[in-house]
């Protein structure tokens, strides 16, 4: 853990474990680490690269958007894997953002990827560890070592991510109303069971 969070601070890039699969990242604070991360998966860049933090706390970081349904969000579903779109502050990389400025984040319940965040004091980019077009995976024996031949390190320790559905991502267009970008491992129902209306985006 030790060197791993030297690899974060220090600029650099990360294959680790969360909640739902291996991932590759880096400080979300960090432009030249992140455009790393694009070139390693070979990542279109219209899809910007998702955050995961150890807290709530850490949402500072990232925005000073705070609605009431985002704390209502994260009262029910974090620490998690639902993925929340918010806009970002001025001046934070553009690998992480959409063309509307907006990023997305969860807390994740993961202890190894949430000791890193709280460790390294920032967001970390987690986005699955895999070239793009391959399979993610959640066991370090599955890495592709094609990809992992070009990080800083590789922290494979346990608990191993479950596997199964990605983050469900979610964005808050009104009060009480979510649209559903991706429906992963947070069901619909779920989300609806939680008092919000549900909806997909506009094509």
């Amino acid at each position: 853990m030790q060197r791993a969070c030297a690899v974060v601070t220090g600029g650099g890039v990360l294959v680790y474990p969360t909640e739902t699969l291996y991932a590759i990242g880096c400080s979300g604070l960090d432009e030249a680490a992140a455009a790393r991360v694009f070139a390693l998966k070979n990542r279109d860049h219209s899809k910007p690269l998702p955050l995961i933090i150890a807290e709530t706390e850490q949402l500072s970081l990232i925005t000073n958007w705070m609605p009431d349904d985002l704390f209502e969000l994260g009262q029910r579903f974090w620490p998690g894997p639902l993925s929340v779109l918010v806009p970002t502050l001025p001046g934070l990389p553009p690998q992480i953002q959409d063309r509307r400025g907006l990023t997305s984040v969860r807390v994740t319940p993961h202890p190894v990827a949430a000791e890193l965040a709280r460790r390294t004091g920032v967001p970390l980019v987690a986005t699955s560890a895999n070239i793009s077009g391959k399979s993610a995976v959640a066991r370090p024996s599955a890495l592709d070592p094609a990809l992992t031949a070009g990080v800083d390190d590789v922290l494979d320790v346990e608990p191993w991510p479950r596997g199964g559905d990605p983050s469900t991502v979610v964005g808050i267009e009104r009060p009480g109303e979510l649209t559903i970008y991706r429906e992963g491992a947070i069901s619909r129902a779920e989300l609806e069971a939680a008092g919000f209306a549900v909806c997909q985006p506009a094509a």
